[in-house]
This record gives structure tokens, C-alpha cells and sequence, in this order.
């Protein structure tokens, strides 16, 4: 019997720079020397897998796909297997184009603004001192398991006012669209079915009982004609709301920690210099960016020179862009004093992320918080490191030593 649980697999690789595979273990396991094998041989390269896609190898190539909205949709922004028709509201803005991303996306820069996320720090500390408190006297722990995951999780679920002791849900839906939904098209749909059903409960409650958080706000929020957003759109934004709130800095923060545990000089100058933080945590998310959007052709175009042609994907890997030597000198060293760092780790153009300012809130206070209180610690020679596979990649087990507390 197969694994259930791992996505359906295919041919490994032979050949990077023809056939690439996104979802290929060796890329799970080591993107960065594929991505310069790839930079070198061309600024796009082009693979026949996933019905067709390109994928951009430099920072200018990504940059320009980016900001062109007339030749490349973000009706799709995972490159599957399959491409079925896509439903209206799927999930704005990230899905939306022009003309009507703009006022969806204005939306909900709101909730996510520098002030609001002063706001809810105390409740980001909390939340990390607690799960701490669960293992700091065990000496060891599963840092991605029992520490970066559910920080994430339990912002997003107080923001929306969801229980957080719903986590195990938000998660096991986050693997069944981010992981096994880019080959298994049952498992995507059972995922947002289930989402939607979810958060049409809580739409129910709130119109008897109306509540501050952010279901009650998008309930209320009104479109550019002052007309309430159709229910669609209030599911789908709720939808990316989860989604991209939690497996984006979960995997963000485990990247953050191993690369701690591995390189003892780094971890032990933020332990002395704790106002360095804020400046490492923007060189942490260039080096290791956990998301890989995808556009789909729908002009023809080239790009650096290349020709892309409609009804092919593009992975728009914004981690191999960040890894450019072109933009970044020494791009392949984590410098955590690096000043200029221009990177594209919350996207580029119009879709930039809308929650760049919660991720980093929520990055810089686990590891703040982790310092403090574990600040030597190193990987468990006995156990294995694991890293998820397709659009969002991070550590998904983590094993690290430490000295107990007393």
C-alpha cells in the first residue's frame, strides 16, 4: 500500500535545466545548487511537466514576470498536475488580476498595518513563552513540530477569532492544498470544502452575535460601489487569510532556527546583540524564503530575452531570485549584518504580500523569545531534518538538543 499521506510521485529528474521538478526530493532536499545550475544555463528555463512550465532562474527575469499583469494571470498560483476551470473568489486578491485585485487587496491592508501588529506583539509573546514552557524541561525537541508551527497558527486563529485549539485542523488543510493538492486534485478540493464549511459556521454566529475580529471585518467591509462583498469572496479571502498566514512563517521560522542550530557564530552574536535581530530576520528571509508563487502565460511575451508562450505555468520562484548573485554579493552566505537587502522574500509587483508585517512581527519575536531562553542549542545528531515539498518549503521536522531548564 502506498503512503496516503505523500503526494503521488514522479520520474525523478535526469535532467535539471530541461525537466525540472519542483516537487523532486533532491529539490526538497537541496534547491540551491539547482537553482545556480539553472541561473547558469539560462535566465528561464522550461520543463514539459505540469502540462507546461517555465520558471525564471534571476532576480530581474522574476521581477519582470512579476510586474506584468498582461501577459501573466495569478488566476493560478500553484503549478499542479491539473489545471480545472477556476472558481470565481478563489482567493482574493492573490488570485485576482487587474482591474479588480486593487480594491480587494486594499481591503485588508487594514487589519495588517506596523500599529495593528504593535498590538497583538504581547499576545505573540505569550504564545511562544508558552509553548516553550511545554518542553524547555525536556532538554530536546521538535523545533518545527512543537514550536515554529504553531506560532503562526495561533496568531492567525486570534486574529479571526477561531478557536486555537483548532490548529491541528488549519494544518492538516495547509498539507492537503500546499503538498499533496499539486497532484492529487481530490485531496485540494476536499480541503477547501471543508475550509468553506468551516468559516460558514462562523460567518453564522457572527450575524446573531457580531464580534472584533477579522471574519466580522471582511462581513462588514463593503466593495467599490458600497455594495457587502459576496460571500465568495469573504470564504475565499478567509481561505488565503489561513493559508498564507501559517505555512509561510512556520517555515520561515524553523529556516530561521536550524540555520541558528547549524551555525553557532551567527547564533551566539544575536544572543549577545538581541537589536541585531530585526536586521538578520530580513537576511534569513532572503536566504532561506519559504514561498514559490506561479503565474500562468496568457500572452505571448518574452522574458530576458526568452520566449514564453500562453498556456504554460511559470514558477516564480522568489527564493531563487533572493539567491542571485547579480543582486546580492555573496547571495549563497547568510550575512546577518547585511545592509542593503533588497529582497523579494514577500514577493514582487502588485501581489506583494499583504501580511509582510505580521511575518515579520511574528519571526523576529520566536526568536527573540527562543534566545532568551534557549540560547545554545544544536541539531539532535540522532535525528533526521525533514523539509516540505512544493510551494512552500521548511523544515517540517526539526530535532534539536539543548540544556534542560532546572
Amino acid at each position: 500500500m502506498s503512503d496516503v499521506s505523500q503526494p503521488a510521485a514522479h520520474p525523478p529528474v535526469t535532467d535539471w535545466v530541461n525537466d525540472f521538478d519542483h516537487t523532486d526530493p533532491q529539490w526538497t532536499e537541496d534547491p540551491f545548487s539547482i537553482w545556480e545550475e539553472l541561473r547558469s544555463a539560462s535566465p528561464v528555463v522550461h520543463t514539459k511537466r505540469f502540462l507546461g512550465c517555465y520558471m525564471p532562474t534571476t532576480y530581474e527575469a522574476v521581477r519582470e514576470i512579476a510586474n506584468d499583469t498582461e501577459h501573466f494571470s495569478s488566476r493560478r498560483i500553484i503549478v499542479r498536475d491539473v489545471r480545472p476551470e477556476v472558481a470565481r473568489n478563489a482567493a482574493p486578491p492573490i488570485t485576482s488580476d487587474p482591474p479588480v485585485h486593487k480594491p480587494a487587496k486594499q481591503l485588508l491592508l487594514p487589519p495588517f498595518t506596523p500599529d495593528a501588529m504593535k498590538k497583538l506583539e504581547p499576545r505573540m509573546r505569550a504564545i511562544c513563552n508558552e509553548l516553550i514552557d511545554g518542553f524547555i524541561v525536556d532538554g530536546k525537541v521538535d523545533a518545527a513540530a512543537r514550536y515554529a508551527k504553531y506560532i503562526p497558527v495561533q496568531a492567525i486563529a486570534h486574529m479571526l477569532g477561531i478557536p486555537e485549539s483548532d490548529s491541528d485542523l488549519f494544518i492538516n488543510w495547509i498539507h492537503m492544498i500546499l503538498e499533496l493538492g499539486i497532484k492529487d486534485e481530490s485531496k485540494l478540493l476536499q480541503a477547501v470544502q471543508e475550509m468553506s464549511a468551516y468559516f460558514t459556521t462562523h460567518i453564522e454566529e457572527r450575524r446573531t452575535r457580531p464580534t472584533d475580529d477579522l471574519i466580522s471585518y471582511l462581513m462588514n467591509a463593503r466593495d467599490k460601489e458600497g455594495q457587502p462583498l459576496e460571500e465568495s469572496h469573504v470564504l475565499g479571502s478567509l481561505r488565503l487569510l489561513l493559508i498564507a498566514g501559517i505555512d509561510t512563517t512556520w517555515s520561515a521560522i524553523g529556516s530561521s532556527l536550524w540555520h541558528l542550530a547549524r551555525t553557532p557564530a551567527d547564533r551566539e552574536r544575536l544572543v549577545a546583540e538581541p537589536a541585531l535581530i530585526p536586521n538578520a530576520v530580513e537576511e534569513l528571509l532572503r536566504a532561506y524564503s519559504p514561498v514559490t508563487m506561479a503565474r500562468e502565460v496568457v500572452k505571448e511575451t518574452t522574458i530576458s530575452g526568452c520566449p514564453v508562450k500562453p498556456g504554460n505555468m511559470v514558477l516564480l520562484s522568489f527564493p531563487a531570485a533572493n539567491r542571485d548573485p547579480k543582486m546580492f554579493p555573496d547571495a549563497d552566505k547568510v550575512v546577518i549584518d547585511r545592509r542593503e537587502n533588497r529582497h523579494a522574500a514577500f514577493g514582487l509587483g502588485i501581489h506583494r504580500c499583504v501580511g509582510s508585517n505580521l511575518a515579520r512581527m511574528e519571526m523576529q519575536v520566536a526568536l527573540e523569545e527562543w534566545l532568551k531562553r534557549i540560547p545554545d542549542f544544536a541539531l539532535d545528531p540522532a535525528g533526521t531534518v525533514t523539509w516540505s515539498q512544493g510551494t512552500v518549503r521548511g523544515p517540517r521536522q526539526l530535532p534539536f538538543l539543548f540544556e534542560k531548564a532546572m
